[in-house]
């Protein structure tokens, strides 16, 4: 359970999840608020951009994934780099503050360019405060429960987001679509910044313990001494590992911005009342986020690689299931399928990286992967939103279910295994 352990000026440092399983904890109750903020969108905006903002067009109407996606992924990048240089409590603290105007922006927004203003500001929010609890979590916990931790990590986040999607379905199917279902999201800006500001304790020293006692790779690309430009060269193509990882990554979430913002207007279009699309919109973050408890283990137990395509291919089916499904227990079956194969994916994409990457400039890498990934989200909705405008909803979903399929096919063609004991 231990990896290792140092002596600090204040306390001695141990590597391991039992040994820092309050603080861990904790850590996981704050990512649980970080998916929250993101959930209370899940069902509301699509519709809202139709129902009091009158976008006809998929593309108007993606914008705020779009934009939400494009500051998330940039934000990400310097995450990794600011907590290197700052320590990650104050990066955490940061995110919060920034989240605070978002509710207000969501309530009382009045024209549709003020809501893409506050998903820029969610997209900030979401690449601080996301970032700095992955890269927290695995500073805490060392390489032997890496998988376990991020599945815990993502678990919690999703599993949150899922039950707030539900959540302000039916709030927006009693009371409307504003202002009350936006009011979760400001209880939980609250709170989390209550609890990063107080109760989190800075975790850089554990890195620094980590990397004391993991020598430099001999390969002179992976030393422990790069600056930020080779660290994002390694990760995003250089290593075949990390950079399978960035493209998986990218999928994942080029696919993930269709079912945010494509399936609810789709299952509007075939009659579904907002209270049900509420249960198809938390259904597939749901199975995702409880799954990742599961899976996340099981990465550190078999593998990574397996694991990655096997996910990929998954969701590739659940795309296509979607596409041909005009049903609400059909679409729920395949909302299950899809968030089982995210689950697959998801928490072992980040152990990857973290199995990879030498402890002195994991942070960086993570935020690298982690660019890639939430770009995903802009691409996505640019992708999908274009060629739902041109060809129709259906069209755009079977694309997208093409691409998932090739990522996961390059994953099993070009990705090494990572995890030493597989």
């Amino acid at each position: 359970m231990t990896a290792g352990s140092t002596t600090a000026p204040h306390r001695r440092i141990q590597l391991g999840l039992r040994a820092n399983i309050a603080q861990f904890s904790l850590l996981v109750a704050v990512n649980a608020l970080v998916g929250g903020m993101l959930g209370q969108e899940r069902t509301v905006l699509p519709l809202l951009a139709r129902d009091e903002f009158h976008l006809s067009a998929y593309t108007a109407a993606l914008t705020y994934i779009v934009a939400f996606g494009a500051t998330k992924a940039i934000t990400n990048f310097f995450a990794g780099t600011l907590s290197d240089r700052y320590g990650r409590k104050p990066v955490l603290v940061v995110g919060w503050l920034v989240a605070l105007p978002v509710p207000a922006l969501l309530i009382w927004g009045p024209s549709w360019g003020w809501i893409v203003f506050a998903n820029v500001l969610l997209g900030v929010n979401q690449g601080l405060t996301w970032s700095t609890t992955v890269i927290m979590k695995i500073d805490l916990v060392g390489p032997e429960r890496r998988g376990l931790a991020m599945g815990l990590n993502e678990a919690s986040g999703y599993v949150a987001l899922a039950a707030t999607a539900m959540a302000t379905g039916a709030m927006a199917a009693h009371w409307g679509l504003r202002p009350a279902p936006f009011l979760l999201g400001a209880a939980y800006a609250a709170l989390a910044l209550g609890l990063s500001a107080v109760a989190v304790h800075e975790t850089r020293e554990y890195a620094r313990a980590e990397a004391a006692l993991h020598p430099a790779p001999k390969d002179p690309g992976h030393h422990g001494e790069l600056t930020t430009r080779q660290v994002a060269w390694i990760t995003s193509f250089h290593d075949k590992a990390l950079s399978s990882a960035s493209q998986a990554g990218l999928v994942n979430n080029l696919n993930d911005a269709l079912a945010w913002g494509i399936f609810p207007l789709l299952f509007a279009a075939h009659g579904l009342s907002v209270a049900r699309i509420g249960v198809l919109a938390a259904l597939y973050p749901a199975v995702w986020g409880f799954g990742q408890l599961f899976t996340g283990w099981w990465s550190d137990r078999i593998g990574r690689k397996h694991l990655i395509t096997a996910g990929m291919l998954l969701q590739a089916l659940a795309l296509a299931l979607v596409a041909v499904g005009t049903t609400f227990p059909v679409w729920a079956g395949a909302q299950i399928l899809l968030g089982a194969g995210t689950a697959l994916v998801y928490p072992t994409l980040l152990a990857a990286v973290g199995d990879v990457a030498h402890p002195a400039w994991r942070a960086r890498s993570v935020g690298v992967y982690r660019l890639w990934r939430d770009g995903g989200f802009a691409v996505g909705a640019l992708l999908a939103g274009a060629l739902a405008d041109a060809y129709g909803p259906t069209t755009a979903i079977w694309a997208v279910a093409a691409l998932t399929a090739a990522s996961g096919l390059l994953v099993a063609a070009r990705m090494y295994e990572t995890h030493a004991r597989a």
